[in-house]
């Protein structure tokens, strides 16, 4: 009867206790299915036994992977990357892979060495909401592949992509507020570099048909709870009854300054935000906002990417649109009448292949 060597356990002691060969155990460790089920099953049981765990640096040169993904965010302080992120990592645990994560700060340039550095050190890369460039972004994806894309739209093949109708969002956002009675709004704008950010401008420059004839005034800003502190002064000068905000986190930030200075939300101004992050509905008043499952959104770039490590086709590309999500911080604009019936609620966000969505 064997016992349990008092050292570190070695791939030779587990092949010693199943009576096989080194190769055949690390055939059995690495999940090839070149070994009898029978004899797999004796290797497992002996390696057991001793409390064996495979050397994780040899077992990635064996089977060529690392077991490890890298996601790549503008700004992990922001509670929407979080979500992302929390997606993504539960879903890549489920396949016995994990996460490396890198935060670029914002900085398109520190954005490509990240990404580069990441995809050297693992298996895939997911890049969330890249802020720079489209000429260089769809340079870069080929030198990163496999790589799922995600907030962000690029043409380059092979590339899967989960990408956000932000246009749609905001425009729901100016015809709630139209439907109040507000006639100017104020865009608290997001950082330049954002395609996000343009994407909302886009919205705002074809609004539907029922908040036509707002005046949308555009007070530039960042993403940040800061930035929308720091925008009060802007939003109260530039006379708008209504501020929509480039994210939930610079309404909070604008939500927080008013509350100092004793503006009255929404009875003097009406506040929007957009994401719909975790702590939106708690806020004083409850933020208005267009909600997108940026949970979801993780796990759908791990099927893809984990399809492309496969050798599989990943499912098709989508766009996700936003729903709103009225609450307590819109009302009538100051001077009307509250409308006879509350502001419908849209449609869940739905998950439409690229090519087939419908404007709200």
């Amino acid at each position: 009867m064997s016992t349990r060597p008092s050292g570190r356990v070695t791939i030779a002691h587990v092949a010693a206790e199943a009576g096989v060969s080194r190769a055949t155990v690390s055939r059995v460790m690495n999940g090839l299915a070149t070994v009898d089920p029978a004899i797999g099953t004796r290797v497992r049981a002996a390696a057991e036994k001793l409390n064996y765990t495979p050397n994780t640096v040899a077992r990635s040169l064996a089977i060529g992977r690392t077991q490890t993904v890298a996601i790549v965010v503008p700004d992990l302080a922001n509670p929407m990357f979080q979500e992302t992120l929390r997606g993504l990592s539960r879903a890549a645990a489920k396949d016995d892979y994990r996460v490396l994560v890198a935060d670029s700060v914002e900085n398109p340039e520190e954005e490509v060495i990240l990404a580069r550095e990441a995809r050297r050190r693992c298996d895939g890369l997911v890049l969330v909401a890249p802020r720079m460039d489209a000429a260089r972004l769809d340079a870069l994806l080929p030198e990163l592949a496999p790589v799922v894309l995600v907030n962000r739209s690029s043409g380059v093949p092979g590339v899967p992509v989960l990408a956000v109708d932000y246009a749609s969002g905001i425009r729901s956002i100016i015809a709630h507020l139209s439907q109040l009675g507000h006639r100017r709004i104020a865009y608290v704008a997001g950082p330049s570099a954002s395609a996000g950010d343009r994407a909302r401008r886009e919205g705002l420059q074809h609004p539907l048909p029922t908040a036509e004839g707002a005046e949308i005034v555009v007070i530039p800003c960042g993403a940040m709870f800061e930035d929308g502190y720091a925008a009060r002064d802007a939003v109260m000068d530039s006379r708008a009854t209504a501020a929509v905000c480039f994210n939930d986190l610079v309404a909070m930030g604008l939500l927080g300054a008013l509350h100092e200075t004793g503006v009255a939300v929404p009875g003097q101004l009406s506040v929007t935000g957009f994401d719909d992050i975790q702590f939106a509905r708690y806020t004083v008043p409850a933020l208005t906002t267009a909600s997108v499952p940026q949970n979801e959104l993780g796990e759908q770039a791990w099927q893809r990417l984990r399809a492309l490590l496969d050798g599989r086709e990943p499912d098709q590309d989508v766009d996700v649109k936003p729903h709103l999500e009225p609450r307590a911080s819109t009302g009538p604009a100051p001077g009307t009448e509250a409308p006879a019936g509350r502001t419908p609620r849209e449609a869940p966000a739905d998950w439409m292949p690229r090519g087939t969505r419908t404007e709200a």
